[in-house]
């Protein structure tokens, strides 16, 4: 099932936490507030994209932080919650569910109109001035997302960039690429080949100093998917070498057929346009990164 957004975790938290007035850890809130919500072993397995924590974990931590800001909850140590009098309270006073107006209520930024009934300038304000509300995305998610398009549009204008350079280029960036990911002991052993009579072999991969064992590249610079032909072409090339490895490049992408092929042979790796510029991306080939400064508070700086 699609984790629910944090919004969805305050209620099962508040009324887990209303059952243990003298608090409870972190870790045991998390699991009682997901089997409430009935997330199963995948579910908790999920990941931000990230990769830091789990989704469900992170969404948790949000709807405390907004029990806490609405004076509900408190963290009287590292990794310990529990409700403030104001919580106790607020939960025996709302025995059922809480609704989406009372949900929305708690996790208003703005403490002025917190848990009060809502009027029409209190909806104004929840519309207008609490956008992160209405669509239930914590900021770790908005960051995520963020990164998420930033990388989509880097990968569209690489591809765009690809195709305006020459296919000498192309070939170039392909073996920097490579050897990025640490093929080669030093950039002199990839060389560029991508000549008439080359066999279909665009560059050449010297795996260890003496040049005994090599990887065979072939970068291809195409619009339309590529066949198994091709592969198939790439296969014959590399069999007339006596070569055990070949990576096949594309800025487009492989047929189905193609892909079957060359898990069949199991000694061509294909790489298409979209990993590539994954790849492009993750080890700075033609891509810059900015740094950018996230803050999280060090509990640890407060362990006395």
């Amino acid at each position: 099932m699609a984790i629910p957004t944090y919004d969805r975790f305050i209620d099962p938290m508040l009324r887990y936490l209303s059952q243990h007035p003298e608090g409870a850890p972190a870790s045991v809130v998390y699991e009682a507030v997901a089997n409430a919500l009935g997330l199963d072993e995948n579910d908790k397995g999920a990941l931000l994209p990230s990769k830091t924590q789990p989704v469900y974990k992170n969404r948790a931590g949000w709807a405390h932080d907004r029990l806490k800001r609405a004076s509900l909850s408190s963290s009287p140590r590292r990794g310990y919650w529990k409700l403030t009098e104001n919580g106790l309270a607020y939960a025996q006073s709302h025995p059922q569910p809480l609704t989406d107006d009372e949900v929305r209520q708690i996790s208003i930024v703005d403490p002025s109109v917190r848990l009060r009934p809502i009027s029409e300038d209190d909806q104004e304000i929840i519309a207008s001035e609490n956008e992160e509300v209405v669509s239930w995305a914590t900021p770790d998610d908005q960051l995520e997302d963020a990164l998420s398009q930033l990388e989509q549009w880097t990968a569209e204008e690489l591809l765009e960039a690809i195709g305006r350079s020459s296919p000498k280029f192309f070939e170039t960036l392909v073996l920097d690429l490579l050897h990025a990911m640490g093929y080669g002991a030093s950039r002199a052993d990839l060389q560029h080949v991508g000549r008439s009579g080359d066999g279909g072999i665009d560059g050449i991969i010297s795996l260890d100093r003496l040049g005994l064992e090599k990887v065979f590249v072939q970068a291809k610079r195409w619009q339309n998917p590529v066949g198994p032909e091709s592969v198939q072409a790439f296969y014959g090339a590399l069999e007339g070498r006596r070569a055990n490895k070949g990576v096949f490049i594309t800025t487009s992408s492989f047929t189905v057929g193609a892909r079957d092929f060359a898990k069949l042979i199991e000694k061509i790796v294909l790489i298409d346009g979209a990993r590539l510029t994954k790849l492009m991306m993750e080890y700075g080939v033609g891509v810059s990164h900015r740094p950018v400064k996230v803050p999280s508070i060090d509990r640890d700086y407060f362990d006395e």
